[in-house]
Protein backbone atom coordinates (compact mmCIF):
# COMPACT_ATOMS: atom_id res chain seq x y z
CA UNK A 1 0.00 0.00 0.00
CA UNK A 2 2.82 2.28 0.22
CA UNK A 3 3.81 1.96 -2.88
CA UNK A 4 0.71 2.97 -4.45
CA UNK A 5 0.90 5.56 -2.12
CA UNK A 6 3.88 7.12 -3.60
CA UNK A 7 2.59 6.33 -7.01
CA UNK A 8 -0.65 7.89 -6.84
CA UNK A 9 1.32 11.21 -5.07
CA UNK A 10 3.42 11.28 -7.82
CA UNK A 11 1.28 11.11 -10.93
CA UNK A 12 -0.88 14.19 -8.84
CA UNK A 13 2.38 15.61 -8.63
CA UNK A 14 3.45 15.25 -12.26
CA UNK A 15 -0.27 16.97 -13.38
CA UNK A 16 -0.28 19.46 -11.24
CA UNK A 17 3.32 20.75 -12.17
CA UNK A 18 2.60 20.41 -15.94
CA UNK A 19 -1.02 21.81 -15.65
CA UNK A 20 1.22 25.91 -16.02
CA UNK A 21 3.40 23.97 -18.68
CA UNK A 22 1.09 22.54 -21.55
CA UNK A 23 -0.39 25.58 -22.22
CA UNK A 24 2.03 28.13 -23.83
CA UNK A 25 1.28 31.39 -25.40
CA UNK A 26 0.69 31.45 -29.13
CA UNK A 27 0.85 33.82 -32.13
CA UNK A 28 -1.00 34.20 -35.22
CA UNK A 29 0.95 35.81 -37.65
CA UNK A 30 2.27 39.34 -37.33
CA UNK A 31 -0.29 40.01 -34.60
CA UNK A 32 1.32 42.48 -31.98
CA UNK A 33 -0.43 40.20 -29.38
CA UNK A 34 0.48 36.80 -27.99
CA UNK A 35 -3.06 34.85 -27.52
CA UNK A 36 -2.93 32.93 -23.84
CA UNK A 37 -5.62 32.14 -20.95
CA UNK A 38 -8.33 33.09 -21.09
CA UNK A 39 -8.48 32.99 -24.54
CA UNK A 40 -8.00 29.75 -26.80
CA UNK A 41 -6.14 29.87 -30.40
CA UNK A 42 -8.40 26.75 -31.86
CA UNK A 43 -6.54 24.25 -33.29
CA UNK A 44 -3.21 25.28 -31.54
CA UNK A 45 -4.04 25.05 -27.91
CA UNK A 46 -5.68 22.64 -26.27
CA UNK A 47 -9.20 22.61 -24.73
CA UNK A 48 -8.19 23.58 -21.14
CA UNK A 49 -5.71 26.51 -22.41
CA UNK A 50 -9.06 28.51 -22.45
CA UNK A 51 -12.12 29.39 -20.63
CA UNK A 52 -15.46 28.87 -22.00
CA UNK A 53 -16.89 31.62 -24.67
CA UNK A 54 -12.87 33.11 -24.69
CA UNK A 55 -12.16 30.83 -28.00
CA UNK A 56 -10.39 32.73 -31.00
CA UNK A 57 -9.72 31.57 -34.50
CA UNK A 58 -6.65 32.33 -36.95
CA UNK A 59 -7.43 32.86 -40.41
CA UNK A 60 -5.03 31.09 -43.38
CA UNK A 61 -4.98 34.10 -45.69
CA UNK A 62 -2.25 36.26 -45.29
CA UNK A 63 -2.05 38.77 -43.48
CA UNK A 64 -3.42 36.52 -40.65
CA UNK A 65 -5.97 37.93 -38.04
CA UNK A 66 -7.55 36.77 -35.40
CA UNK A 67 -10.87 35.94 -34.88
CA UNK A 68 -13.71 36.33 -32.18
CA UNK A 69 -16.92 34.54 -33.53
CA UNK A 70 -20.24 36.70 -30.99
CA UNK A 71 -22.54 34.17 -30.56
CA UNK A 72 -25.60 36.46 -31.40
CA UNK A 73 -23.98 38.99 -33.68
CA UNK A 74 -21.33 37.39 -36.37
CA UNK A 75 -17.41 37.56 -36.33
CA UNK A 76 -15.11 40.37 -35.51
CA UNK A 77 -11.33 40.82 -35.93
CA UNK A 78 -9.25 41.70 -32.90
CA UNK A 79 -6.61 44.48 -32.93
CA UNK A 80 -5.58 43.90 -29.49
CA UNK A 81 -6.14 42.24 -26.34
CA UNK A 82 -5.11 44.01 -22.42
CA UNK A 83 -4.71 40.99 -20.29
CA UNK A 84 -4.03 43.11 -17.39
CA UNK A 85 -7.07 45.72 -18.25
CA UNK A 86 -9.43 42.53 -18.95
CA UNK A 87 -10.14 44.30 -22.66
CA UNK A 88 -10.52 43.62 -26.18
CA UNK A 89 -10.63 45.67 -29.16
CA UNK A 90 -12.32 44.44 -32.24
CA UNK A 91 -13.17 45.64 -35.52
CA UNK A 92 -15.38 44.92 -38.37
CA UNK A 93 -13.72 43.29 -41.37
CA UNK A 94 -15.80 44.81 -43.82
CA UNK A 95 -14.89 48.25 -42.47
CA UNK A 96 -18.53 49.04 -41.25
CA UNK A 97 -18.80 49.13 -37.60
CA UNK A 98 -22.03 51.00 -37.14
CA UNK A 99 -23.83 48.54 -39.39
CA UNK A 100 -23.01 46.45 -36.71
CA UNK A 101 -23.67 48.05 -33.77
CA UNK A 102 -27.17 48.22 -34.47
CA UNK A 103 -27.50 44.93 -34.52
CA UNK A 104 -24.97 44.08 -31.39
CA UNK A 105 -26.16 41.43 -29.25
CA UNK A 106 -23.79 40.58 -26.42
CA UNK A 107 -25.91 38.36 -24.21
CA UNK A 108 -24.80 35.19 -24.68
CA UNK A 109 -21.20 36.16 -24.58
CA UNK A 110 -18.74 36.75 -21.22
CA UNK A 111 -18.36 40.06 -22.93
CA UNK A 112 -19.72 43.73 -22.15
CA UNK A 113 -18.87 47.04 -23.02
CA UNK A 114 -16.80 49.15 -20.73
CA UNK A 115 -18.40 52.11 -21.97
CA UNK A 116 -22.12 52.87 -23.11
CA UNK A 117 -24.06 55.94 -24.36
CA UNK A 118 -27.76 56.17 -25.97
CA UNK A 119 -27.14 57.39 -30.01
CA UNK A 120 -30.33 58.01 -32.07
CA UNK A 121 -29.52 56.98 -35.50
CA UNK A 122 -30.84 59.13 -37.86
CA UNK A 123 -32.07 58.52 -41.78
CA UNK A 124 -32.04 62.27 -43.27
CA UNK A 125 -32.05 63.91 -46.80
CA UNK A 126 -28.89 64.52 -47.99
CA UNK A 127 -28.79 67.95 -49.18
CA UNK A 128 -30.60 69.13 -45.81
CA UNK A 129 -27.32 67.93 -43.70
CA UNK A 130 -25.10 70.59 -42.01
CA UNK A 131 -21.80 70.27 -43.22
CA UNK A 132 -20.29 70.24 -39.68
CA UNK A 133 -22.18 66.82 -39.00
CA UNK A 134 -20.42 63.72 -39.45
CA UNK A 135 -21.69 61.08 -41.64
CA UNK A 136 -21.98 57.31 -41.76
CA UNK A 137 -20.80 57.02 -44.82
CA UNK A 138 -20.92 52.86 -45.26
CA UNK A 139 -24.56 53.02 -44.48
CA UNK A 140 -25.33 56.59 -46.60
CA UNK A 141 -25.71 56.86 -49.97
CA UNK A 142 -26.02 60.10 -52.61
CA UNK A 143 -29.64 61.10 -51.48
CA UNK A 144 -29.61 59.50 -48.04
CA UNK A 145 -27.07 60.28 -44.84
CA UNK A 146 -27.54 58.55 -41.77
CA UNK A 147 -26.47 60.53 -38.86
CA UNK A 148 -25.67 59.02 -35.31
CA UNK A 149 -26.04 61.48 -32.24
CA UNK A 150 -26.65 61.08 -28.37
CA UNK A 151 -28.13 64.06 -28.45
CA UNK A 152 -32.00 64.27 -28.16
CA UNK A 153 -32.56 67.34 -28.67
CA UNK A 154 -30.63 67.41 -31.96
CA UNK A 155 -32.29 64.45 -32.81
CA UNK A 156 -35.64 65.92 -32.45
CA UNK A 157 -34.01 69.22 -34.00
CA UNK A 158 -33.71 68.03 -37.13
CA UNK A 159 -37.38 67.35 -37.95
CA UNK A 160 -36.35 66.90 -41.52
CA UNK A 161 -34.87 63.19 -40.56
CA UNK A 162 -36.82 60.02 -39.77
CA UNK A 163 -35.85 57.92 -36.74
CA UNK A 164 -34.25 54.15 -37.85
CA UNK A 165 -33.59 53.47 -33.56
CA UNK A 166 -32.59 54.61 -30.49
CA UNK A 167 -30.37 52.19 -28.31
CA UNK A 168 -27.27 52.16 -25.98
CA UNK A 169 -23.94 51.74 -28.06
CA UNK A 170 -20.25 50.56 -27.25
CA UNK A 171 -17.79 53.60 -27.35
CA UNK A 172 -14.43 53.91 -26.11
CA UNK A 173 -15.24 57.34 -24.31
CA UNK A 174 -18.44 58.98 -23.84
CA UNK A 175 -19.55 61.49 -26.08
CA UNK A 176 -18.65 65.01 -24.22
CA UNK A 177 -20.27 68.02 -26.92
CA UNK A 178 -23.94 67.35 -26.97
CA UNK A 179 -24.45 68.93 -29.79
CA UNK A 180 -22.18 66.89 -32.42
CA UNK A 181 -23.10 63.65 -34.15
CA UNK A 182 -20.78 60.90 -34.52
CA UNK A 183 -19.55 58.49 -37.43
CA UNK A 184 -19.01 55.59 -34.79
CA UNK A 185 -15.83 54.49 -36.74
CA UNK A 186 -13.59 53.44 -33.89
CA UNK A 187 -13.18 50.33 -32.89
CA UNK A 188 -15.16 48.28 -30.12
CA UNK A 189 -14.03 47.83 -26.86
CA UNK A 190 -15.44 44.75 -24.82
CA UNK A 191 -14.27 43.82 -21.37
CA UNK A 192 -15.12 40.91 -19.03
CA UNK A 193 -15.29 39.98 -15.70
CA UNK A 194 -14.91 36.72 -15.14
CA UNK A 195 -12.43 35.13 -14.99
CA UNK A 196 -10.64 37.76 -13.03
CA UNK A 197 -6.86 37.54 -14.11
CA UNK A 198 -6.18 41.07 -13.66
CA UNK A 199 -4.73 40.76 -10.12
CA UNK A 200 -2.42 38.16 -11.36
CA UNK A 201 -1.43 40.05 -14.41
CA UNK A 202 -0.37 42.89 -12.17
CA UNK A 203 1.66 40.57 -10.03
CA UNK A 204 3.38 39.63 -13.24
CA UNK A 205 1.89 36.35 -13.64
CA UNK A 206 -0.87 34.89 -15.81
CA UNK A 207 -4.09 32.37 -14.62
CA UNK A 208 -4.63 29.23 -15.80
CA UNK A 209 -7.00 25.87 -14.70
CA UNK A 210 -5.23 24.17 -12.05
CA UNK A 211 -5.30 20.95 -13.92
CA UNK A 212 -7.61 19.55 -17.41
CA UNK A 213 -9.88 17.44 -15.11
CA UNK A 214 -11.10 20.47 -12.61
CA UNK A 215 -12.23 24.23 -13.06
CA UNK A 216 -10.39 25.53 -10.33
CA UNK A 217 -8.20 28.80 -11.69
CA UNK A 218 -4.91 29.30 -10.01
CA UNK A 219 -2.10 32.07 -11.15
CA UNK A 220 1.45 30.50 -12.76
CA UNK A 221 4.11 33.21 -11.59
CA UNK A 222 6.16 31.71 -14.76
CA UNK A 223 4.28 28.74 -16.09
CA UNK A 224 6.67 27.98 -18.83
CA UNK A 225 9.49 27.47 -16.77
CA UNK A 226 8.69 24.02 -14.92
CA UNK A 227 10.52 20.84 -16.02
CA UNK A 228 10.31 18.57 -13.40
CA UNK A 229 8.32 16.26 -15.38
CA UNK A 230 10.94 13.59 -16.11
CA UNK A 231 11.50 14.09 -12.63
CA UNK A 232 8.30 12.60 -11.00
CA UNK A 233 8.46 9.96 -13.91
CA UNK A 234 11.86 8.45 -12.33
CA UNK A 235 9.90 8.41 -8.98
CA UNK A 236 7.04 6.37 -10.40
CA UNK A 237 9.62 4.15 -11.89
CA UNK A 238 11.69 3.60 -9.12
CA UNK A 239 8.43 3.07 -6.47
CA UNK A 240 7.44 0.35 -9.16
CA UNK A 241 10.78 -1.36 -9.04
CA UNK A 242 10.83 -2.26 -5.38
CA UNK A 243 9.05 -1.48 -2.28
CA UNK A 244 12.22 -1.02 -0.75
CA UNK A 245 12.46 2.07 -3.03
CA UNK A 246 10.63 4.05 -0.85
CA UNK A 247 13.41 5.16 2.13
CA UNK A 248 15.57 6.24 -0.72
CA UNK A 249 12.94 7.86 -2.65
CA UNK A 250 12.29 10.24 0.47
CA UNK A 251 15.63 10.55 0.72
CA UNK A 252 15.86 12.25 -2.62
CA UNK A 253 13.41 14.26 -2.31
CA UNK A 254 14.48 15.66 0.74
CA UNK A 255 18.54 16.49 -0.45
CA UNK A 256 16.83 17.62 -3.61
CA UNK A 257 15.04 20.07 -1.83
CA UNK A 258 17.68 21.08 0.32
CA UNK A 259 20.16 21.85 -2.19
CA UNK A 260 17.85 24.52 -3.75
CA UNK A 261 16.96 26.09 -0.36
CA UNK A 262 20.67 27.92 -0.85
CA UNK A 263 20.46 28.86 -4.17
CA UNK A 264 16.52 30.16 -3.87
CA UNK A 265 17.86 32.03 -0.34
CA UNK A 266 21.05 33.82 -2.49
CA UNK A 267 18.30 34.64 -5.62
CA UNK A 268 15.89 36.28 -3.14
CA UNK A 269 18.30 38.61 -1.40
CA UNK A 270 20.01 38.98 -5.11
CA UNK A 271 16.56 40.23 -5.76
CA UNK A 272 15.99 42.10 -2.63
CA UNK A 273 19.16 44.16 -2.79
CA UNK A 274 18.79 44.66 -6.13
CA UNK A 275 15.01 46.38 -5.43
CA UNK A 276 17.07 48.25 -2.34
CA UNK A 277 19.57 49.72 -5.16
CA UNK A 278 16.90 50.77 -7.34
CA UNK A 279 14.84 52.86 -4.24
CA UNK A 280 17.84 54.71 -3.08
CA UNK A 281 18.09 57.91 -4.10
CA UNK A 282 20.76 59.34 -6.23
CA UNK A 283 21.49 55.82 -7.98
CA UNK A 284 20.08 54.89 -11.43
CA UNK A 285 20.25 51.31 -12.66
CA UNK A 286 21.92 51.21 -15.74
CA UNK A 287 18.61 49.45 -17.75
CA UNK A 288 17.11 52.86 -17.21
CA UNK A 289 16.24 56.01 -19.05
CA UNK A 290 17.59 59.58 -18.71
CA UNK A 291 15.74 62.72 -17.99
CA UNK A 292 16.51 63.96 -21.91
CA UNK A 293 15.35 60.57 -23.07
CA UNK A 294 12.37 60.42 -21.10
CA UNK A 295 11.24 64.10 -22.32
CA UNK A 296 11.15 63.52 -25.42
CA UNK A 297 8.09 60.82 -24.92
CA UNK A 298 4.92 62.50 -25.69
CA UNK A 299 3.23 64.71 -23.45
CA UNK A 300 -0.71 65.10 -23.01
CA UNK A 301 -3.04 67.27 -20.23
CA UNK A 302 -6.44 65.29 -20.78
CA UNK A 303 -9.52 67.58 -21.06
CA UNK A 304 -12.88 66.99 -20.11
CA UNK A 305 -13.57 64.11 -22.31
CA UNK A 306 -10.37 62.31 -20.81
CA UNK A 307 -9.52 61.25 -24.13
CA UNK A 308 -6.59 59.42 -24.58
CA UNK A 309 -5.12 57.44 -27.85
CA UNK A 310 -3.82 54.00 -28.49
CA UNK A 311 -4.96 51.15 -26.65
CA UNK A 312 -5.72 52.41 -23.29
CA UNK A 313 -8.49 52.85 -20.29
CA UNK A 314 -9.19 55.59 -17.82
CA UNK A 315 -7.20 54.01 -15.27
CA UNK A 316 -3.24 54.67 -14.73
CA UNK A 317 -1.61 50.46 -15.13
CA UNK A 318 1.12 51.94 -12.51
CA UNK A 319 -0.64 53.37 -10.05
CA UNK A 320 -4.38 52.28 -10.64
CA UNK A 321 -6.31 55.73 -10.40
CA UNK A 322 -8.75 56.77 -12.60
CA UNK A 323 -7.56 59.64 -15.09
CA UNK A 324 -9.07 63.15 -14.24
CA UNK A 325 -9.32 66.28 -16.70
CA UNK A 326 -6.00 68.46 -16.64
CA UNK A 327 -4.04 65.53 -15.54
CA UNK A 328 -1.19 64.96 -17.35
CA UNK A 329 -0.59 62.20 -19.04
CA UNK A 330 3.13 60.62 -20.84
CA UNK A 331 2.69 58.05 -23.53
CA UNK A 332 5.00 55.92 -25.10
CA UNK A 333 6.07 55.75 -28.38
CA UNK A 334 5.17 52.83 -30.88
CA UNK A 335 3.09 51.10 -28.62
CA UNK A 336 1.16 54.09 -27.67
CA UNK A 337 0.44 52.91 -24.02
CA UNK A 338 -0.31 56.04 -21.57
CA UNK A 339 0.02 56.80 -17.84
CA UNK A 340 0.30 59.15 -15.45
CA UNK A 341 3.28 61.41 -16.15
CA UNK A 342 5.08 61.17 -12.84
CA UNK A 343 4.34 57.13 -12.37
CA UNK A 344 5.48 56.59 -15.68
CA UNK A 345 8.80 58.78 -15.25
CA UNK A 346 9.63 57.23 -12.56
CA UNK A 347 9.15 53.88 -14.62
CA UNK A 348 11.43 54.77 -17.34
CA UNK A 349 14.19 55.80 -14.69
CA UNK A 350 14.37 52.40 -13.38
CA UNK A 351 13.44 50.42 -16.60
CA UNK A 352 13.69 50.91 -20.07
CA UNK A 353 10.71 49.02 -21.45
CA UNK A 354 7.03 49.71 -21.51
CA UNK A 355 5.06 48.47 -17.91
CA UNK A 356 2.14 46.68 -20.24
CA UNK A 357 3.73 45.43 -22.93
CA UNK A 358 7.20 45.37 -22.38
CA UNK A 359 8.11 46.31 -25.74
CA UNK A 360 11.53 48.84 -25.73
CA UNK A 361 10.55 51.88 -27.64
CA UNK A 362 13.85 54.44 -29.06
CA UNK A 363 14.62 56.85 -26.86
CA UNK A 364 15.68 59.10 -29.16
CA UNK A 365 11.73 59.42 -30.72
CA UNK A 366 10.89 63.02 -31.57
CA UNK A 367 8.14 64.88 -29.51
CA UNK A 368 4.95 65.02 -31.50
Amino acid sequence: MGVLKIISFALLLFQAIHAGNDCPSQLCGDNPFVVRFPFLLEGQQLQNCGYPGFDLSCTSQKPQVVVLNLPNSGDFWVRNINYFMQEIQLYDPNGCLPRRLLSLNLSSSPFMAGYSQNFTFLSCPTDSVRTRLAIINCLSNSTVSVLATSSMNLARAMNMCSIINTLPIPVLWPQDDDWLSSNLDEDLLLTWNVPSCGGCEARGGVCGFENSTTDQILCFSNRESVKAGPLVLLIVAIALAAPAATCSIGLIFYLCMESRRPRRESSNRAAQNSTIEAAQPGTSPAAGLDDSSIETYRKIVLGESRRLPGPNGVTCPICLADYHPNDTIRCIPECEHCFHSDCIDEWLRMQNTCPVCRNSPSPNRDNT
